[in-house]
């Protein structure tokens, strides 16, 4: 999640505020010590504009 928050270039406080989540949630999620429910990840890849299996890191190759 932390690459993808860079490459958009989206700040911990910006993406917590569009996520009304804290910053320090925000932490937990990018250090695998908490971990986004349905919603938020649902929510979270829309904002990457990536898909669930990119932003849990599933993606499939071929």
């Amino acid at each position: 999640m932390r690459a993808f928050r860079k490459q958009k270039e989206f700040s911990q406080e910006y993406l917590a505020e569009k996520m009304n989540v804290s910053r320090q949630t925000i932490s937990k999620w990018e250090n695998g010590t908490a971990m986004p429910d349905l919603k938020k990840l649902t929510d979270l890849a829309t904002l990457f504009d990536v898909s669930m299996d990119e932003l849990l890191g599933t993606k499939l190759t071929s």
